[in-house]
């Protein structure tokens, strides 16, 4: 049986628990989820969600409590499933365009990223996106943005854009991508009343 591990160290991994807990009572997979704030707990993953929260308050607190560098490692691994949201996105990016290293970043996603893309909490919103090229269902996906990151640059050949939106300014905001084994999403599945792209990540990434 697969392990999905869910990095609880700050921020929403309550809530990616409890949609990959759903995932598997509803469809019956062979997968377990637990948390993961340990280097054992992490070795023992065949996948990973890095979920949004405080990048710089994420990567700190991996740092003492040792797991940075297992992180870094495990992120590497072809075989291994990544999915980071909102700060998870930040914290696997190579490049951050707005940051002063404040992050000590995984480095595993080939894209440079910018933090607060949208502005402040107050500014946080939701939209109605289109995912049926790759999401069952048919019906848009309610996405959330709190203090959400953009990805602004695109550094690899095998990165893929999964969806953009439309800067107010014009022009287009990156905002989900997938390199090979790794999926980066700028807003919360998490915090949608819907278990799909969590049901998506489990079936394409993970079993």
């Amino acid at each position: 049986m697969k392990i999905v591990g869910v990095l609880a160290l700050q921020g929403a991994f309550i809530e990616h628990v409890q949609y990959v807990q759903q995932c598997i009572e509803k469809s019956g997979y062979a997968l377990e989820v637990k948390t993961v704030r340990t280097p054992s707990e992490l070795s023992s993953c065949d996948a990973l969600i890095i979920p949004g929260g405080e990048s710089t308050a994420i990567s700190q607190i991996a740092e003492r409590n040792e797991l940075l560098g297992p992180l870094q490692k495990f992120v590497q691994q072809p075989e291994k499933a990544v999915w980071g949201t909102c700060a998870g996105l930040i914290f696997l990016a190579s490049e951050l365009t707005n940051e002063a290293n404040l992050v000590r970043n995984l480095g595993c996603l080939k894209v440079a990223v910018k933090r607060n893309a949208f502005g402040r909490q107050s500014h946080s919103f939701v939209a109605d996106l289109d995912f049926s090229s790759f999401l069952p269902g048919g019906e848009a996906f309610p996405t959330v943005f709190i203090r959400a990151p953009v990805v602004e640059k695109i550094l690899g050949d095998d990165v893929q854009v999964l969806h953009s939106i439309q800067s107010p300014s014009g022009g287009d905001l990156v905002v989900a991508v997938r390199q090979g084994n790794v999926l980066g999403t700028s807003f919360h599945p998490e915090l949608a009343d819907d278990i799909r792209f969590h049901d998506w990540f489990l079936k394409e990434f993970v079993i």
